[in-house]
């Protein structure tokens, strides 16, 4: 085939999808009644981000709310105590907004909705990955999606304070409500809620609902977004010292409105094991022999280069070089379905000056040819300790510009923000850690009055195959249906994701306060729909 013509990556290229419907779901036990123990479920609040929202599948949307883990735990909290009906900010909508997808600089501004599984090919050849709803030819009532609208309920008896996108201290500022321009602390999904716009604040609004109990997980993002833009710098990573003071701040706040108040916290899960680092393999780039032949051609002369310096020991030492990291640079495919993908790695020692140096005596014949090493000059095939983003699926194998010879992680280094290399694992797992433990250190020091859901444990559990069944239903840390509890977003839960969630809180609640809320069947709820196909005219 021709380079021009090379298959793009899909998103999903690591699904298997092994049936055309959702299992039946299991007959879940009846439920019974309990107690509250020393806790007050007769007000229940919940603060947190896009996870707390019921945000799912990219989007805010009405059916990822109704399933807000929250909502979930509402449920429950009524077979132990009276309580008032769990409202929340209700978007109503099928498929909701996904801001990922919307240039609001355009005219006018593209509307994408929430994500799904989507096969263009109807049956085949390529394998269903995620696609915004609205996307051309995907099927009703995955067909249409609506701008993100005001909230016009009744904003005083809100018990969801779920925020999609917030990081920590945006709960904390009245910047986070107002105003929207030369304001980076806004979000809009806060606006159009806000008891006060520009004035009130996520926390302060909360507290006005008076809550006898309340969840608290927040600080997901203060390492998720810097991850996810594969720490480019794009979304900057929240410094401990941040971190902790926010923290603190947010929790005394929350405690002090009330003596009797308690509550429930959650710990950060580790964002790198998730399905959005996960899903787009390092080494899936399929090429057939006259590509291969075509591509490795094209890079004989860099190759070439690079022999030559490994060669020449007083620029080795000049330089500062290492043979075996410069034989980790030189580029190779072959015929086959397991080629690994060209990234672009700035911890690599940067070869401009030592191509400087061969340009200035003749050893690289013209600029021509100097200038095109530049995009090399800190480049190497991946290997499995790199994480590829589920956002590079739609990058990996397009052309640069049109033009067939530059093929984005082929002939062209896929970009920063589409890669985790292994010092930006390690820099994003040890930040997690840091801020997991100031977390256990609040919950101790108001032992009496918090419990702690140690979601990162619970998580590192299913991804590593600890838990592999939950109420009798095979689970798995993927969006696969249909036993994935992830959703198309590769980030997110999808429904019965969010009901183990529930399902976890309730556990700890149970054991710290000596109550005995049912636990939720995870059973009863949704995994991710089976993939559909184009509408047939």
């Amino acid at each position: 085939m021709k380079l021009n013509k090379l298959l793009v990556l899909l998103a999903t290229s690591g699904l298997v999808f092994g049936c055309e419907q959702e299992i039946p779901e299991l007959t879940p036990p009846a439920e019974i009644s309990g107690e509250p123990g020393s806790a007050d479920f007769t007000k229940f609040v919940s603060i947190g981000n896009s996870l707390t929202a019921g945000f799912q599948s990219g989007a805010l949307f009405t059916e990822g709310q109704n399933n807000s883990y929250p909502a979930i735990m509402a449920e429950h909290f009524a077979y132990v105590s009276t309580n008032d009906p769990f409202d929340q900010p209700t978007i109503n909508s099928v498929n909701g907004f996904n801001s990922t997808f919307s240039n609001i600089a355009a005219a006018p501004p593209v509307i994408r909705g929430r994500l799904v599984l989507f096969d263009p090919d109807g049956t085949g050849p390529r394998t269903p990955a995620p696609a915004p709803a609205g996307t051309p030819g995907v099927p009703a009532p995955y067909n249409t999606a609506d701008p993100l609208s005001a909230f016009t309920g009744d904003k005083t008896a809100l018990n969801n304070f779920g925020v999609p996108g917030i990081l920590l201290g945006q709960a904390l500022t009245p910047l986070t409500g107002g105003p929207s321009t030369g304001n980076p602390a806004f979000n809009p999904y806060y606006q159009r809620f806000a008891s006060n716009p520009g004035t009130s604040t996520i926390i302060g609004d909360a507290l006005a609902a008076n809550p006898t109990f309340f969840s608290f997980w927040l600080g997901n993002n203060d390492v998720l977004g810097y991850a996810t833009t594969g720490a480019s710098g794009a979304i900057p990573l929240t410094s401990v010292a941040n971190f902790q003071g926010q923290y603190t701040t947010a929790i005394n706040t929350i405690l002090a409105s009330n003596a009797n108040l308690k509550g429930i916290v959650a710990t950060i899960p580790d964002v790198t094991s998730i399905p959005f680092f996960r899903t787009v393999r390092f080494n899936a780039i399929p090429m057939d022999a006259p590509t291969a032949a075509a591509v490795n051609a094209g890079f004989a002369g860099f190759n070439a280069i690079l022999t030559a310096i490994q060669g020449n020991a007083s620029l080795m030492t000049n330089f500062g070089l290492n043979a075996a990291d410069l034989e980790a640079r030189k580029v190779s495919f072959a015929a086959a379905t397991n080629n690994r993908i060209l990234i672009a790695d700035e911890s690599l020692t940067d070869l401009g000056p030592v191509f400087d140096y061969l340009r200035s005596i003749g050893q690289i014949p013209s600029d021509a040819a100097r200038a095109a090493l530049v995009p090399y000059q800190r480049s190497r095939q991946a290997t499995a300790t790199d994480y590829i983003t589920l956002s590079a699926g739609s990058v990996i194998g397009t052309t640069v510009g049109g033009n067939p010879q530059a093929v984005n992680g082929v002939s062209v280094p896929l970009a920063d923000q589409f890669v985790l290399i292994p010092t930006e694992v390690t820099e994003i797992r040890d930040r997690t850690t840091a801020f997991n433990d100031h977390i256990k250190a609040v919950v101790n020091t108001n032992s009496t009055r918090l419990a702690l859901a140690d979601m990162n444990l619970e998580f590192n559990n299913v991804v590593n195959g600890v838990v592999t069944s939950v109420d009798g239903l095979p689970v798995n840390a993927t969006f696969t249906p249909p036993f994935g509890l992830f959703s198309e977003d590769g980030v997110h839960p999808n429904n019965k994701g969010s009901a183990y969630i529930a399902k976890i809180f309730i556990n700890a609640i149970n054991q710290k306060f000596g109550s005995t809320i049912p636990s939720v069947n995870i059973t009863k709820y949704k995994s991710v729909p089976v993939p559909v196909s184009p509408v047939v005219n």
